[in-house]
């Protein structure tokens, strides 16, 4: 299935993409990754930047918090699970999209629960533009920061995960929000914060059927094609209101 961006098409992109690059974020332990469902989402675009750069003169100004929300057409955190056929693995990964307030797509979040190992791994996409040295930070509310790497880039933004303990993974259930840290180019702190509503009972829950998920991704696919030919068509009707006016090229088809 392909789709033209992150924001358009939320939990099942940012799923494809965290399982999709999962070879090249491997460490020297890397986890299994999952069946991927039965049709297979086109990788995200790329998160908006997070800061811009200071004006000349301007003195740079403390740490940024951004505060995310969910992207709208996602109701919920999404739980999906699958079996390794290497080692027979269950794993599950639960993960939800977010954006801004203007709602421009800022970030992805996916918990991997791999079958026999006592620790989760927390996966990011991050937005381009960040320094990637420095790492991450993220913590439930005030709690306790843990480390994490970005472990590699694509066009469409920058993978960043670490690994937690059940404690973490109890605080996220229990939390009101996930803050997550990082530095922009120009070494500004930046801290986003990732509301987890929601997260323990998908977490806890039923994955996803996957029939049901290609469905839900069928459907999402015919309205943004209906919205394009809407748009299409209104252009084309102001357009021909207009004397003189050039005729308005239509909606490129989708990929």
């Amino acid at each position: 299935m392909a789709l033209p961006s992150f924001l358009l098409r939320p939990a099942a992109a940012a799923l494809a993409v965290f399982v999709a690059a999962a070879p090249a974020m491997a460490q020297q332990n890397p986890p299994a990754r999952p069946a991927a469902p039965a049709q297979k989402p086109a990788a995200p675009a790329a998160p908006a930047a997070p800061q811009a750069a200071p004006q000349q003169g301007q003195q740079a100004a403390g740490p940024t918090l951004v505060q995310v929300k969910p992207e709208p057409s996602q109701t919920d955190w999404l739980k999906v699970c699958g079996e390794d056929p290497g080692n027979k693995k269950r794993i599950c990964y639960t993960t939800r999209d977010f954006v801004s307030d203007q709602g421009q797509p800022v970030l992805a979040v996916a918990v991997y629960d791999i079958q026999g190992d006592p620790n989760r791994i927390v996966r990011f996409l991050m937005p381009l533009g960040l320094l990637l040295q420095p790492g991450m930070r993220f913590s439930v509310d005030a709690g306790q920061g843990q480390a994490g790497k970005f472990a590699v880039c694509f066009p469409n933004g920058c993978f960043a995960e670490g690994a937690v303990g059940q404690a973490v993974i109890d605080q996220m259930r229990k939390g009101n929000a996930l803050r997550v840290s990082v530095q922009n180019q120009f070494t500004r702190e930046v801290t986003f914060e990732v509301p987890l509503t929601g997260f323990g009972k998908a977490f806890d829950g039923a994955p996803i059927d996957p029939k049901v998920l290609e469905e839900q991704q069928r459907q999402m696919q015919e309205q943004m094609q209906k919205q394009a030919e809407d748009l299409r068509k209104k252009l084309e009707g102001g357009t021909a209101a207009a004397p003189g006016a050039p005729a308005a090229p239509a909606a490129p088809a989708k990929p």
